[in-house]
């Protein structure tokens, strides 16, 4: 027994001592506090289809409000066609009415998650071998949890600020169907949340397998989203008595040209950059590639490794994947329509036109009708200025935290909320601290987890960021 004990206490020590887990009982008064307001908004179902963003919008302005926020400085909000997909927005005024003002954005919805599909409750935060885990604790409840954090220690702080923090928590990121917030807000409340600048999520940490930090990043710009529709419509009949001109097949030899094709390599300035310091960085063939890349983006050797790479493939070229499936209306009959869903992440420079005419080109079949499957935004943006002013307060502060780690600037493949917000003039970067496993972190799949140590350090990280940030001339 005696034996059975020290070796806990060693394997403990060894496991704290690497900064793989922190525990509730090793968590020190402020990061409890914080690991509540995490709690909470994990806990909250926000997916489209049965949860409610308005409800933790709701549960957040409590909890402002009760850190001392006046109800003149919370502005809850919502569209009666949408009540469940509200947000808010929080001001903490600054001692320079000169000065303007930052703003912390994020989105508080989530990806759908299905209990039977997951190991565990997706709606549960679950703390287990130094991992979150439950829907949104990436994507990007951490981070939301953190501004959170960080607007109610700045007031109890009495900090003093020239510079008015204002926090906008949205719905509808996730989903390029439902009322986005962001852009209600950029559109309809533009000066409720102007600022000189804002930070969201995008940029995070890299590490490898070992779970060693390799670098952050700090997103600049980012690819547009667009989804396709292919539709197949047929008259159908009995299926005792088959022909080769099915719904199904059309759609399918459609979807099969289209897995087969690889759009034309693009660069920019910023995609350059990251790849040519990312290289020596990462090391290895995938290194090797990433500096090849930067000095001849027509390698065609380095192409080939990054296009193989489902984390940079993204970069370097636009991309179409199909994501949802349907088809037919009996088991018996052949189907009268078949229908599939093209999710595409457009590299800047792309039209969302010249994609659908080059899918239309790719499929060759009159009998497979592409359309537009709705916009998320009318705007292409462009990539934001990346200034001193941004960066000197990010590296100087990553230092002290991830000494020998730089933050590298990066195009996103993804799409963020900046989308909204930069074309208006307010100028959006995705900053975290967070630092992410190779394998993704589950994050829009199974299973979504982030570690424990890189939560708390993110926190930690971002508060002292925003303070630089809120007293800068």
């Amino acid at each position: 027994m005696r034996h059975m004990w020290q070796r806990s206490i060693l394997m403990a020590v060894v496991l704290s001592s690497a900064g793989l887990f922190l525990t509730a009982q090793t968590l020190r008064p402020d990061q409890e506090t914080f690991r509540e307001i995490y709690k909470q908004l994990v806990e909250t179902n926000t997916t489209l289809s049965s949860g409610s963003c308005t409800q933790a919008a709701s549960q957040v302005a409590a909890r402002l409000k009760a850190a001392g926020f006046p109800d003149a400085d919370l502005h809850p909000f919502a569209v009666p066609d949408h009540p469940k997909e509200g947000g808010l927005v929080a001001v903490l005024p600054g001692n320079d009415p000169g000065a303007r003002p930052i703003l912390l954005l994020a989105h508080i919805d989530v990806v759908e998650a299905k209990r039977e599909d997951w190991t565990r409750d997706p709606f549960t935060l679950i703390e287990e071998n130094g991992y979150f885990y439950g829907r949104g604790t990436a994507d990007m409840k951490a981070q939301a949890a953190i501004w959170v954090d960080t607007m109610i220690r700045l007031k109890q702080e009495g900090f003093q600020h020239r510079r008015t923090v204002k926090m906008a928590l949205t719905c509808g990121e996730e989903t390029a169907t439902a009322f986005n917030g962001a852009s209600y807000l950029a559109t309809h409340e533009r000066r409720l949340i102007d600022a000189e600048f804002a930070l969201t999520e995008g940029g995070g940490g890299m590490l490898n397998e070992a779970g060693k930090p390799i670098a952050s990043t700090i997103q600049v710009g980012q690819k547009f989203p667009q989804d396709y529709q292919l539709e197949v419509t047929n008259p159908g009949g009995h299926s005792s008595r088959p022909s080769r001109n099915n719904a199904i097949y059309h759609l399918a030899g459609g979807l099969l040209k289209i897995q087969a094709y690889d759009f034309p390599v693009q660069t920019s300035e910023v995609t350059l950059q990251f790849f040519g310091k990312m290289g020596p960085l990462m090391g290895g063939d995938l290194g090797a590639a990433m500096a090849a890349f930067s000095k001849n983006p027509k390698d065609a050797h380095a192409i080939a490794v990054l296009s193989d790479s489902p984390l940079y493939t993204g970069m370097i070229h636009t991309t179409c994947i199909p994501t949802m499936l349907s088809g037919g209306h009996a088991t018996n009959a052949q189907p009268q329509r078949a229908d599939a869903n093209i999710n595409c992440r457009i590299f800047p420079g792309t039209t969302v036109e010249q994609v659908r005419d080059k899918l239309t080109e790719l499929v060759a079949d009159p009998e497979i009708k592409i359309t537009l499957a709705g916009k998320r935004s009318d705007v292409l943006s462009a990539a934001p200025p990346l200034t001193p002013q941004i960066m000197k307060p990010a590296e100087e502060v990553a230092a002290k935290y991830w000494p020998g780690v730089p933050i590298v600037p990066q195009m996103s493949p993804g799409a963020t909320d900046a989308a909204f917000l930069t074309p208006v003039g307010i100028p959006t970067y995705g900053l975290s601290g967070l630092f992410f496993d190779p394998d993704g972190n589950g994050v829009h799949g199974l299973n979504e987890r982030v570690r424990v140590n890189s939560v708390y350090k993110s926190r930690d990280y971002m508060f002292e960021v925003v303070k630089i940030y809120a007293n800068q001339e």
